[in-house]
């Protein structure tokens, strides 16, 4: 669950994956210029795709989250720099690796009967 008032963002790109908190905060605040302690969460990608780490402060701590998809590729922009905003549902479609930037319903109904 991701905190009230928490902003979400994606680092465009790839990052090292062998970078645990420290390294990717150090990310965050040299390459994307944005305070890694302010209570957002921040996403990073790997060269292959599949796998994510996201790094987020509570105010007391550093915590890091890692996901890997067992097939396919989690979606990512195609830029090489800087870092896009998502909302917390885009977010969610991210690590369910479904594509956040346009999700697909499987099935609607047309009629209540």
């Amino acid at each position: 669950m991701i905190p009230s008032g928490a902003r979400v963002w994606i680092a465009m790109g790839h990052a090292d994956m062998r970078k645990g908190m420290q390294g990717l905060a150090l990310l965050v605040q040299q390459h994307l210029k944005r305070d890694p302690h302010c209570g957002d969460l921040f996403v990073f990608r790997g060269r292959a795709g599949s796998l994510v780490k996201i790094i987020w402060h509570d105010g007391l701590g550093m915590s890091l989250y890692a996901k890997r998809l067992e097939r396919g590729r989690f979606i990512w922009p195609s830029a090489k720099d800087g870092v896009v905003a998502l909302s917390s549902g885009q977010l969610a479609c991210l690590l369910d690796g479904i594509d956040w930037r346009n999700p697909q319903y499987s099935w609607r109904p047309a009629s209540a009967g």
